[in-house]
């Protein structure tokens, strides 16, 4: 929930957000790897042929967060998790046409309801910029695709959470440093970073940002592997209930409307139903035992 806030607020101070992607996944690659040399992790070290099936998860990851980023600078936050939570429907709609079947019927109509409650409140979105609601958008069809493609790298590649970190991030770095130069990010992104390294404040949140950023990472990809795409995705919108309630107070630049409070509500409702079906949906059937050999790491 948090990480929200913390990419908002250091937005607010650093407008160049692929920059920012750029060094929150060199730290990561950095970290597994001195971490892998330390015996702190049993990820395994980098083979090509592994990398080259992680491609896509990489391209795809990467595109959620850029575009993410960049709605987050036109969009406010309640309505950027309102407009999240179509992530589900997404990723019903995608397992639907890989295979997996049709959903329950209160999964449907739940889902529904939910994506209701987003038209609703962008309705009474008084803040309503069409470049941030579009960023927001194309930001759910990236993020649908790579939990995705993650949910069948650990089922069927047998790779644990933090081998799929590392894989992400060192396929990332190249694509990322050619789209801040293409991009005219470079350099002007590093001068500005420099002269902002005087204010501790500043560092204090690009820090924040970072850490939270890798552990966030770790903890979806985790619980993407071990349960499914799907209860990842279920987990983010019970997360953004409180971020929504949060959003309308810290931060500023939110003019509420009835309308917009109405959606939120309805948006939150239609989650948590979603939430209550899935869970009685998975009571019902046999336990998938899954697991990843680095969250029973001793």
């Amino acid at each position: 929930m948090a990480m929200v806030f913390i990419n908002k607020a250091i937005l607010m101070q650093y407008a160049h957000s692929m920059t920012l992607l750029t060094l929150q996944q060199l730290a990561t690659a950095l970290l597994i790897h001195f971490g892998r040399q330390m015996g702190y992790t049993k990820a395994k070290g980098v083979d090509f042929t592994t990398a080259k099936r992680l491609l896509p998860v990489s391209l795809f990851y990467n595109a959620n967060v850029a575009f993410a980023l960049a709605s987050l600078k036109g969009v406010n936050i309640p309505m950027y998790i309102a407009i999240k939570r179509l992530t589900p429907l997404a990723v019903l709609i995608a397992g639907f046409f890989s295979g997996k079947g049709k959903p329950t019927t209160q999964v449907i109509l739940s889902v529904l309801l939910t994506a209701a409650g987003v038209i609703v409140a962008a309705m009474g979105d008084f803040s309503f910029d069409l470049f941030g609601y579009s960023m927001a958008l194309t930001s759910v069809f990236f993020q649908t695709m790579y939990l995705v493609l993650v949910e069948k790298s650990g089922a069927e590649d047998g790779l644990s959470s933090v081998e799929i970190m590392f894989y992400n991030s060192f396929l990332s770095l190249p694509f990322l440093l050619f789209l801040i130069i293409v991009t005219g990010e470079f350099p002007n992104s590093l001068s500005l970073l420099f002269a902002k390294s005087n204010s501790f404040s500043f560092l204090v949140i690009l820090l924040l940002s970072l850490m939270m950023g890798i552990a966030l990472n770790y903890t979806m990809f985790l619980c993407t592997i071990v349960n499914s795409a799907l209860t990842t995705t279920i987990v983010g919108v019970l997360k953004g209930v409180g971020s929504t309630t949060l959003g309308f107070i810290v931060l500023g630049g939110v003019q509420v409307h009835a309308l917009n409070v109405t959606g939120l509500v309805i948006n939150t409702a239609g989650g948590l139903w979603y939430s209550y079906a899935k869970y009685q949906q998975k009571k019902n059937k046999p336990a998938k035992l899954m697991s990843d050999p680095e969250a029973h790491r001793k």
